[in-house]
């Protein structure tokens, strides 16, 4: 680490580099200020005293006589909001002769005490991240912050050693209890904020880590040997000094070791302060006592006199006092009687105003209230959490290395949740990935034997957040949970501070256990990205739980997954301008242009944005949600037929030059029997674009003919069209002579299903195998795509499945977890051109394994040659965009993008209401699912009004990189 050196009085250097304009030398401008000062307002600028933006009239009037009559050097505040502070901070420092101190105590951010304003993770939070640079970030940002509302002082870290469990006022605000690892984390705030040009305070000396009592109400006693204070409480004071800690706060305790007297508190003994801290540590930097209306030194000494008493200790700043004015006369008082010398009150003020100059105040400026919030509350603030929530996930159990869960397993999963906060968004998380079972906390014990169907049960509990709340469990949750985790593979995971797990005594039964530390919608969506595989786990167990788990525990895991959760601006996106889509889909959806619909918007290998809207239908209002299942359409054609036939191609059993009669022998003495693979793909064939081959099989009254159909199912009757209707066994060989017998045009440029109906037929025959198995088998499996499945309706709910028509023409039935295309249904629901089902979440798994180059987990799936060869325009020269198997950009005005697409791009669009597109330039996948073909086909509005199109655009112009 850096060393950032504090000669203070000894030396003209400088901390904070400042601009050379009215005087050259710090020492200069602090002598003259400090002649120019009477006795009292020398004294004055001992006080910094409390202020609140969140108080009336008489408050400010109250601290602004102080400012005037007393020339206090400066103002501490505490709760309210960042406008009327910074309005208060304006108008104290416009009335102060000399500029003024302001300080806040925000340990993990201005959201400690200012509403509006940003919050990072807890101390203990950050104790499991073993990254330290991250936490020198925080401090970084930090800094960013304090600066912007006037703050010279942010009074952490906390450099405490939480040894005790039982600590009631640290406890969470502490790093840890590993003396190490706390003074690596506050050493990387320090440095983060210090090199911010704002003040670090390390507090609370000399260690209140090791105690049950708060100063706050009480003396507590620290009755430690003074070896072990030196190897425990000051080892982080000693390190940190080093590195150029500019000030440090002084705890109201008793500790004999150091203070023979155990009725004086630390923060008013010359013997800690001045003998420990200032002679036997070597501290030249500014020393503030804790507030000095806490009774842990108030009930010793009155106001006034509690405050002379810590100025003769050797306290430079005193905080928090309750009465200035008589504070001044008995400063008064005992400088008459020779209690102190005006050497040792010019030690003092004379520190006080080089940081005042070290800070930039010889040159201050007010503070520009004009869009304060926005510059308080910046994207990359919440990116920083992310990136600290994503280290923080700890895992302290995995038997046989149950996280993250393989790709297909486990298949079904039911979640509890214990504790009595908010669950929602891990619930939204969880549901995200894959199908979860919720179960009400309150009726659980009517459900337990309902658990046993599951092949996993996560139980989250969840604890309101608050460092000083109570998290402990109750006996009643402890024994539900010992249930569970008896009679079911169970992963708990904790949303609290990791002391609450001591009341649990055995944790033998659980198969994992999780810790997120806090109860937020981050934690939840980084625990969740875990679980799943799309991020690993790194974090260790900043103190022990019980006898259970030891401090610095944590299993670590790696991603197996190819796309996880991030935020917009970290994948060079703008999220303001991704949150234009929501008015586009919004607008579909009230128009009547379909129903619902699902967007996913992915970059780098993160997802950005992943929403749904509407509801299935127009009439029975239930919502969609990420885990709503949708005909995919002719995205069937890329995502099922076209991995198959480039895996045949990979492995050198198909090649773009062999002939359709070669590979399908009845079409060898047809017109079609020289049509090459690369034409089937490109859709230059000659083929004719579509055949209705439903309309031969329906009779006179236009309903299904009574000898091609039944009812029921039969050996003679195996084709399932409908829930009620199958098709006489082996009519697909009728459709395969009916495209034989068709007619054949040039070749040129003509998008036809036959194509793809004649291309999955040729990998069945090669694999013997139909294509749901073996794309599912090959690719789907592996690459976790669960909800990328052809036949839906033997796999999810009906109530999963988004409707995609009522057919009054063919099936006479609403169209739901069966193929919406007709020919694809007289395939039995398995086709090349149709038949595939799923979520966008899943479409996006598929593009992002195309741009990472066929590569999963470390495993090649297929070949980057073969996708670019593929991912070729081969006939672009003749008008035809196609790429092999993949659609491309237009060529002209119009097409099937937005038109600001790279020429490298490629995807697919569906009948259905379905796009899903990559670019590998903008390494960038966009999703689009509907089901506007409900109720009826006919007017395709959704493509009429570009909705698709115009997302995309916006996804573009989001771009910031």
């Amino acid at each position: 680490m850096k060393k950032i050196w504090v000669a203070l009085l000894l030396t003209p250097s400088i901390l904070f580099a400042q601009p050379k304009k009215k005087f050259q030398t710090p020492d200069k401008w602090v002598d003259s200020i400090y002649n120019q000062m009477s006795f009292n307002e020398k004294v004055g600028q001992l006080f910094m005293v409390a202020a609140y933006s969140n108080r009336d009239e008489k408050h400010v009037n109250e601290l602004m006589d102080l400012v005037k009559s007393k020339n206090i050097g400066g103002v501490i505040f505490f709760q309210g909001g960042p406008g009327r502070q910074a309005k208060i901070t304006n108008k104290l420092q416009a009335a102060s002769k000399v500029p003024l101190f302001v300080g806040i105590d925000a340990e993990w951010g201005l959201g400690m005490r200012l509403d509006s304003t940003y919050v990072y993770p807890w101390n203990m939070t950050l104790g499991s991240i073993q990254n330290n640079d991250l936490i020198e970030q925080m401090g970084s940002q930090m800094a960013e912050q304090a600066k912007r509302m006037g703050i010279q002082f942010m009074f952490a870290p906390v450099v405490d050693v939480n040894i005790n469990p039982l600590n009631p006022i640290i406890g969470n605000r502490s790093f840890g209890e590993s003396k190490e690892n706390v003074t690596d984390k506050a050493g990387a705030l320090m440095k983060g904020l210090q090199e911010n040009q704002v003040f670090a305070t390390a507090k609370h000396f000399p260690g209140h880590g090791d105690t049950a009592t708060d100063s706050h109400h009480s003396l507590p006693v620290i009755d430690f040997d003074k070896k072990r204070l030196d190897n425990i409480e000051l080892y982080p004071y000693k390190k940190l000094i080093k590195e150029g800690l500019a000030s440090v706060m002084v705890a109201h305790l008793s500790v004999p070791a150091l203070e023979p007297d155990k009725k004086i508190p630390t923060s008013l003994s010359y013997n800690t302060i001045t003998n420990v801290l200032k002679k036997e540590l070597n501290f030249k930097g500014l020393i503030f006592t804790d507030a000095l209306n806490m009774k842990g030194v108030a009930n010793y000494k009155s106001p006034g006199e509690v405050d002379l008493a810590a100025f003769l200790a050797g306290n430079d700043v005193l905080l928090f006092a309750e009465n200035v004015p008589l504070a001044i006369e008995k400063f008064n008082e005992a400088f008459t009687n020779g209690d102190f010398t005006e050497e040792r009150l010019a030690h003092s003020v004379k520190k006080i105003l080089l940081y005042k100059y070290k800070a930039g105040l010889n040159q201050y400026k007010p503070i520009n209230t004009q869009n304060l919030y926005q510059d308080l509350n910046k994207q990359e603030y919440t990116d920083l959490s992310y990136k600290l929530y994503e280290n923080i996930v700890t895992i302290l159990k995995n038997n046989k290395n149950i996280l993250p869960f393989k790709t297909n397993d486990p298949k079904q999963i039911a979640y509890v949740k214990l504790g009595d906060d908010v669950n929602d968004t891990f619930i939204e998380a969880l549901q995200a990935n894959q199908q979860v079972t919720v179960f009400n906390h309150y009726q659980i014990e009517d459900h337990l034997d309902d658990l046993k169907a599951f092949d996993v049960v996560i139980v989250g509990y969840h604890k309101a957040d608050g460092v000083w709340k109570k998290h402990d469990m109750v006996a009643n949750e402890v024994d539900l949970l010992a249930n569970i985790a008896q009679n079911n593979k169970t992963i708990f995971v904790s949303f609290v501070k990791p002391y609450a797990l001591s009341a649990i005594k055995d944790f033998s039964k659980f198969e994992a256990v999780v810790l997120g530390y806090q109860n937020n919608v981050i934690a939840h969506r980084k625990v969740t990205d875990v679980l799943f595989g799309m991020q690993g786990a790194s974090g260790k167990l900043p103190v022990s739980i019980g006898n259970a788990f030891k401090a610095n525990e944590g299993i670590t895991t790696k991603a197996n997954k190819n796309l996880s959760y991030g935020r917009a601006s970290e994948a060079g996106l703008d999220e303001a301008k991704l949150k234009e889509i929501d008015a586009f889909v919004n607008t579909a959806v009230k128009n009547k242009y379909t129903p619902g619909a699902q967007v996913l918007v992915a970059r780098n290998g993160k997802i950005v944005y992943n929403k749904s809207f509407g509801t299935m239908t127009y009439t029975d209002k239930v919502a969609v949600n990420n885990q709503t299942i949708y005909d995919l359409a002719s995205l069937t054609k890329m995502l099922g037929t076209l991995p198959m036939v480039m895996k045949m191609y990979d492995d050198g059993k198909l090649r773009f030059d062999q002939k359709l009669g070669d590979l399908l022998p009845e079409f060898k003495k047809t017109d079609k029997g020289n049509i090459t693979v690369k034409e089937l793909l490109t859709h230059n064939s000659g083929l004719i674009a579509w055949i209705p081959f439903y309309k031969e099989t329906l009779d006179a009254n236009g309903k299904p003919k009574t000898d091609l159909y039944k009812n029921t199912f039969s050996n003679e009757f195996d084709t399932q069209v409908s829930e009620n209707l199958f098709l006489k066994s082996g009519y697909k060989k009728t459709i395969l002579e009916t495209i034989a017998a068709s007619k054949l045009g040039r070749k040129t440029y003509k998008y036809s299903d036959l194509n793809f109906i004649l291309l999955a037929e040729i990998v069945e025959r090669h694999y013997k195998k139909p294509m749901n198995e073996l794309v599912n088998e090959y690719f789907y499996e592996k690459i976790g795509a669960n909800n990328l499945t052809y036949l839906p309706q033997t796999k999810f709910d009906l109530s999963q499945i988004a409707p995609t028509e009522i057919d009054n023409y063919y099936r006479y039935t609403t169209v739901q977890g069966y193929v919406h295309d007709m020919g694809a249904a007289m395939f039995g629901g398995v086709a090349g051109h149709a038949g595939l089902f799923g979520n966008a979440l899943d479409v996006a798994k598929m593009m992002q394994l195309f741009l990472d180059g066929g590569v999963f987990n470390g495993e090649r799936l297929l070949s980057q040659k073969t996708i670019d060869d593929f991912n070729t325009c081969y006939y672009c020269k003749e008008g035809n965009r196609r790429g092999a198997g993949f659609d491309k950009p237009q060529l002209g005005e119009s097409g099937p993008t937005c038109g600001c697409v790279s020429m490298k791009s490629f995807g697919h669009t569906g009948f259905t209401g379905t796009m899903a597109w990559a670019d590998p330039e903008k390494d960038l996948i966009y999703v689009f699912l509907s089901n506007r073909t409900y109720p009826n086909a006919d007017d395709n509005k959704l493509s009429k009004a570009n909705t698709r199109e115009d997302i995309q655009q916006v996804i573009y112009d989001a771009l910031t990189n």
